[in-house]
């Protein structure tokens, strides 16, 4: 079966005209932007608050939203449609995430230009973003995929909140060393590493390992998403 555009592009507009529908997503997708605006009122110089808007954008609207589109199929029963139709695994993927990461990057935009964030070498940075964004949006395929009901997305995906989107916060309340080192290691950590780094001139190679370190929990991600995914279609 050949790659259909056709076919990406029916499932984009169908997730797009259900957003616009659903005030429960488009209130979530504000949520960095209401932060990215009150950090700027408030003047702070942390260097874990000025990116922080950017994770919570790339948590919220990354995962959250595409958790919320992936079950709200599940709900209306419409999902065991799709995932039967013509639509290849590919083809079902990327109709499916292209609305999540089009939003996600409005968002990451957004949250940027209100906390008046100066972004460093924009080639890097956006390497980053991009690493970042695979990974959010199958963590939210892998939310959607395991939630019965758009709600129970925010129940099962409030761990996802906690470690992804505010361990930064929490490490400096941490005495444990090994727990410290394993928060380092999360994508979030990672990605703050990476902009810190290119804030101080650092350029790829002094960024490369925390490069890598992503590009794993990216191929990770998308290996448990397809078995899951798989394992639902046989059901």
């Amino acid at each position: 079966m050949t790659f259909s555009f056709k076919r990406v592009n029916a499932i984009f507009i169908k997730d797009w005209k259900d957003l616009q529908r659903n005030s429960y997503i488009i209130f979530t997708l504000a949520i960095p932007l209401v932060f990215a605006a009150m950090l700027s009122r408030m003047g702070e110089e942390s260097a874990v608050l000025n990116t922080y808007p950017i994770n919570l954008a790339l948590v919220i609207a990354g995962a959250f939203i595409q958790a919320a589109m992936v079950a709200e199929e599940k709900e209306k029963n419409t999902l065991r449609g799709l995932l039967l139709s013509p639509a290849s695994t590919a083809e079902i993927f990327i109709g499916k995430s292209a609305l999540s990461a089009v939003m996600t990057i409005l968002v990451i935009i957004g949250s940027i230009f209100l906390s008046d964030y100066k972004v460093p070498s924009p080639l890097l940075f956006s390497i980053s973003i991009v690493l970042g964004l695979f990974f959010y949006i199958a963590t939210g395929t892998i939310l959607g995929l395991l939630s019965r009901t758009v709600m129970e997305t925010s129940i099962i995906g409030m761990p996802v909140l906690v470690v992804f989107g505010m361990s930064s916060m929490m490490k400096s309340m941490v005495d444990n060393k090994v727990l410290i080192k394993i928060i380092d290691y999360l994508p979030n950590e990672q990605l703050n590493t990476i902009w810190f780094g290119l804030s101080s001139g650092k350029g790829l190679s002094g960024i490369i390992e925390h490069i890598l370190v992503l590009l794993v929990w990216v191929a990770v991600s998308i290996v448990i998403t397809l078995v899951i995914y798989r394992k639902r279609r046989i059901d």
